[in-house]
């Protein structure tokens, strides 16, 4: 398991987060888990009602937990979103910014959230089925947190850009071994962003 801290892009910036970060986890089977760890003053954000579980769009409007996933070495890639409201999204794309509209998701993350007075925390389980690859990813970490005024800060690993933008590569600053040897030992190292 590793753990990586996101930054506020300068342009947006947000006081009521105190510290996000993201712990990512290769478990059986191909599994991958991340947790997101929001610390800060909880009543000076937006959260999300809960709603049915399910696929959503449009959910980075509002505060919202995402990772870009990519194979080394391939330009395609996958985003999904994780709201606290319990619902998700899975998009594929074949390169920056272009999206295959015949992707749909064979399967569902698992989601779980946890609300404290001074934190929340939501962990997104993604089956193998959903990962672009049995390979080393590439892995782009990120969030929207809305604040109670409605302004947006956009959280992330890397901000490659003057104005925030998920998609660039390089803001893809972890890497996550899948083959024999992540299932074997179930450890790998963090980047430096």
């Amino acid at each position: 398991m590793a753990t990586y801290s996101l930054i506020c892009h300068p342009a947006s910036p947000c006081t009521a987060v105190s510290a996000l970060e993201v712990s990512v986890h290769a478990g059986a089977g191909g599994r991958l888990t991340l947790a997101y760890r929001l610390s800060g003053d909880m009543a000076g954000l937006l959260l999300p009602e809960p709603a049915p579980p399910g696929p959503a769009d449009g959910l980075w409007r509002h505060t919202c937990f995402e990772a870009f996933v990519a194979v080394s070495g391939a330009p395609a890639y996958r985003e999904f979103n994780f709201s606290p409201s319990g619902q998700w999204a899975a998009y594929g794309f074949s390169d920056t910014r272009q999206r295959e509209e015949s992707f749909v998701p064979s399967a569902a993350p698992d989601i779980a959230l946890r609300r404290f007075p001074d934190r929340l925390e939501l962990d997104a389980t993604l089956p193998p089925e959903l990962l672009p690859g049995r390979t080393t990813l590439q892995l782009g970490l990120s969030a929207v947190i809305e604040a109670a005024g409605g302004s947006l800060s956009y959280w992330a690993l890397a901000h490659p850009a003057e104005k925030p933008d998920f998609h660039l590569r390089a803001g893809f600053t972890a890497r996550l071994p899948l083959g024999p040897e992540i299932h074997r030992a179930n450890e790998f190292a963090p980047t430096s962003p």
